[in-house]
């Protein structure tokens, strides 16, 4: 049995190492929208791989053990082609434009992103260099050529259609690997001014085109108005022609006369009138004097 004074180092040789392992002890943790990677490390050997925890979560109390939290939300990649990157298009001309990748590190496979895809380091953008890395030089060419397919005139027509042809190209690109590839955007074309020109003065054009063409259906119904008023006179002359007959006439005359007649206001005047009571119509020289024949 160990005499009283060989309890304190016997203690204190039991404290030291419980000390120092409870110092080595850590509870790692992954916040919501990152996947942890777990590892293990060694006072004698090396650190070991222990799996991958998915946040909001935490390991526990874990002897040596450390995380590497990668983010597993989407990230957007962009870059400029102005300038000098400014790309030559079909017509050659130059047309100046910002592409966007967004992309995002595939859950399941953070394991292969950390061990061949990055180092073990935690940089604070290690999946934006990882994937610029990986994809941004392909990328950029593949971006070049389809723009550079189309003439500068068409590319707002077929804008739509570039974007996908891109994004299928990264998506394929992109399918056996670490990285998912969302969508890719063209945009912010700056033509120059010789297109801009050109695109006003078509604009402008279409516009005196419609205008014309609305001038050209309204001198046409205008035209369709006259001829309708037209026919309409002549049948109406034609109508009348064939009524007025020497009896329609009479008639007319006799009706006016009843009217006169039967009118409580009226003042009669007696005329010269031809055969069946209808005026006489002539001039009447009232200077000449007819002398009576002796």
């Amino acid at each position: 049995m160990p005499s009283p004074r060989t309890r304190p180092p016997l203690v204190a040789a039991l404290l030291v190492p419980l000390a120092l392992s409870l110092t080595a002890c850590s509870n790692p943790s992954t916040p919501a929208g990152y996947v942890g990677y777990l590892t293990r490390g060694a006072v004698i050997g090396k650190t070991t791989y222990v799996g991958l925890q998915t946040g909001p979560t935490s390991y526990g109390l874990g002897w040596m053990m450390h995380v590497y939290n990668v983010s597993v939300t989407p990230f957007t990649y962009s870059e400029d082609f102005t300038a000098e990157g400014a790309v030559l298009t079909h017509d050659k001309l130059t047309v100046g434009f910002r592409a966007h990748t967004i992309f995002r590190v595939r859950p399941d496979r953070v394991k292969e992103f950390m061990e061949q895809y990055t180092t073990l380091a935690d940089a604070k953008d290690q999946v934006q260099f990882a994937f610029a890395n990986f994809v941004k030089e392909p990328l950029r060419t593949e971006i070049r050529v389809s723009v550079a397919s189309y003439d500068a005139f068409a590319l707002n027509e077929n804008i739509g259609k570039i974007n996908q042809e891109i994004t299928a190209w990264a998506q394929a690109r992109t399918k056996e690997t670490p990285f998912e590839v969302l969508n890719v955007v063209v945009g912010n074309m700056q033509f120059p001014p010789v297109v801009t020109q050109a695109v006003t003065a078509k604009l402008a054009a279409a516009q005196e085109l419609e205008t014309r063409s609305t001038q050209v259906a309204i001198a046409r119904k205008d035209a369709e108005k006259r001829i309708v008023e037209a026919e309409g006179i002549a049948k109406a002359t034609q109508i009348i022609q064939q009524r007025l007959t020497p009896l329609y006439i009479q008639h007319e005359a006799i009706e006016a006369q009843k009217l006169m007649v039967n009118s409580p206001n009226h003042t009669t005047v007696y005329i010269p009138v031809g055969p069946m009571g209808v005026p006489m119509v002539g001039n009447l020289n009232v200077g000449d004097r007819v002398e009576p024949k002796p």
